[in-house]
């Protein structure tokens, strides 16, 4: 465990797909490490590392319910993941404009505290896509609600850091995989269904996205906070691939690529056909992915498999 006089890392989201990885890397790195999260969240991504993690149970949306817990830790660096996410729901929902508020009355939080940085997490999507490769200075353009609130907590949030004399990071993730991610999302509930020996329907898959593995995301953002870097930084691999190229690597990668129907499913509404960035300004930084894309889902499938055979 981390001793109790190197500097602390707050985390919100820890729990989830990305944080839960992040979570890990500051534990590594011999940082203290307070979580944000609510109450009755089993938190069960961050098994076998609870006993070195300090829980604060809170609601963003309820700054009372964790201020002065906060404040007591006496945070250098905040890593602020946690926002609405539910697969089939986030893009539209209402949720997202809590998220926002309550995000913003985190950064108070913070300043109160003392809290020196901030790192938040935003979304290609909220650039337009229409562009092609996609850098920091390129336009924005969001056309989900998801989208705007994450562009709106970029906006605001900046200008309050700086108001408060802390420095502000903002990481767009663009799409990923790996382990631990929710079993509805595209590369997870292809894996599962080709393991069940299901059929997969999906789009055409001529849609071009820019992946990249969920540890190579969580480096970014650890390297983000940890070095103190300021500004957008988009957290993805440059390398444009369709979906299907994606689907298809992942069943050869199960020997079941005959099991997929592309074609069966629409495309939503609001998809666009390219969304890919320029990563740069990322690896300025001195940070590179190690997974590409064969080995990453590699490493994906072998840790469903190891989730199915527990």
């Amino acid at each position: 465990m981390a001793a109790n006089d190197s500097p602390c890392v707050v985390m919100t989201g820890a729990s989830g797909f990305v944080g839960a990885h992040v979570a890990r890397l500051a534990l590594a790195a011999g940082r203290r490490v307070s979580i944000l999260a609510l109450p009755g969240d089993p938190l069960s991504r961050l098994s076998g590392v609870l006993s070195d993690i300090q829980i604060v149970r809170g609601d963003l949306a309820s700054p009372d319910t964790y201020k002065d817990e906060i404040a007591d830790v006496h945070p250098h660096v905040c890593i602020h993941l946690a926002w609405y996410a539910e697969p089939g729901k986030y893009l539209d929902a209402r949720e997202n404009l809590d998220s926002l508020v309550g995000s913003l009355r985190l950064i108070e939080v913070l300043q109160e505290a003392g809290c020196g940085h901030l790192v938040g997490i935003g979304t290609c999507a909220e650039y337009e896509t229409s562009k092609g490769l996609v850098s920091e200075t390129s336009p924005t353009g969001p056309v989900t609600l998801y989208a705007a609130a994450k562009l709106s907590m970029y906006l605001m949030g900046r200008i309050l850091a700086a108001q408060g004399g802390m420095t502000f990071a903002w990481a767009r993730l663009f799409h990923l995989f790996g382990p631990g991610e929710d079993p509805r999302r595209l590369v997870p509930s292809l894996i599962r269904a080709l393991r069940r020996g299901d059929e997969f329907p999906a789009t055409d898959g001529n849609q071009v996205r820019d992946y990249l593995h969920v540890e190579d995301v969580a480096n970014a953002i650890w390297r983000l906070a940890d070095q103190r870097h300021e500004g957008i930084y988009n957290v993805c691999s440059r390398i444009p691939i369709t979906v299907r190229h994606l689907l298809t690597t992942a069943a050869g990668i199960l020997g079941s690529a005959d099991k997929i129907r592309f074609g069966q499913v629409p495309y939503r509404k609001w998809e666009p056909d390219f969304i890919c960035g320029d990563n740069t300004r990322l690896l300025g930084t001195g940070w590179s992915a190690r997974y590409g894309l064969q080995d990453g889902l590699e490493h994906t499938v072998n840790w469903w498999a190891c989730q199915t055979a527990g």
